[in-house]
């Protein structure tokens, strides 16, 4: 009799809440083993709530809490992903961070940390992964950057320039691993009810008001399966989000910085 083949194995990011936990949700639900990665004790309360109140012993969750902000956190990861001597199928590099005031007000190690993980975090992890499926000859990466890429972001000056760092990053790597097997898509969400833009301070502006925004679960959906698919990439959310990121690419630099300053500035 021939061993049957494990469930895939897709390990995620930024997966404690939002729109990791989420795309963690959706793929555990299509049948994906899964290693979920976040910062805090939390991770291990999203490991419970996926597994449900009767879970099953054949399926597997692995939660690891790990600083992805440091060079060590990131090797973390990688080390209780080879630990299990499996293939991997999937990789969403969601993880993430905002910071929202203006420039002269924010914390200059607070940006850093920012970038640390928007950024370097993402370089890093995808420096392991992408050698591994390449070997593979099969696998699918999805990266989380924002429609923030597709414009200039005041009160959030760093932030958009993570985000549009991720979207070249991942359209570059597409490119290169053409004919190869493994597929590379973005996820470019728009505002979103994931508590995003409480953690980043910026409560008292359009923002803070998650009345609004798009469904976390809808845009989940949407980076999953577009992943799946191995499309380049997808706007998250409904359908004006996808129309202001269409719209981003034909209007002028100063008329969206203007737009998006009104919308991002602090009340007080």
């Amino acid at each position: 009799m021939s061993t049957p083949r494990p469930a895939p194995l897709a390990l995620i990011t930024g997966a404690s809440s939002g729109i990791g936990l989420e795309m963690a949700r959706d793929l555990y639900q299509r049948g994906y083993d899964l290693l979920i990665v976040g910062s805090s004790e939390r991770i291990d309360e999203a490991a419970a709530e996926l597994r449900g109140p009767d879970p099953t012993t054949e399926r597997t969750i692995i939660p690891v809490r790990a600083d992805l902000t440091t060079y060590d956190g990131v090797e973390d990861v990688w080390t209780a992903f080879t630990d299990l001597d499996r293939p991997l199928d999937a990789a969403l590099l969601n993880a993430g961070m905002g910071i929202g005031g203006a420039f002269v007000d924010t914390d200059l190690d607070d940006e850093l940390k920012m970038i640390a993980l928007n950024c370097t975090s993402q370089v890093h992890l995808a420096k392991r992964v992408i050698p591994l499926l390449v070997t593979q000859g099969h696998g699918r990466v999805l990266f989380t950057s924002s429609v923030s890429a597709t414009t200039a972001t005041p009160y959030e000056p760093v932030y958009g320039p993570t985000r549009s760092f991720v979207f070249s990053f991942a359209n570059g790597l597409r490119e290169e691993l053409r004919g190869t097997g493994v597929s590379v898509t973005t996820l470019l969400p728009g505002a979103t009810d994931s508590g995003f833009h409480g953690k980043a301070g910026m409560g008292d502006t359009k923002f803070g008001d998650n009345t609004w925004k798009n469904d976390r679960r809808d845009v989940a959906r949407q980076g999953v399966e577009a992943m799946l698919k191995g499309r380049p990439h997808v706007i998250g959310g409904n359908r004006a989000t996808k129309r202001t990121g269409l719209l981003n690419k034909f209007l002028p630099e100063t008329y969206k910085a203007r737009r998006q300053g009104k919308q991002a500035r602090p009340s007080h």
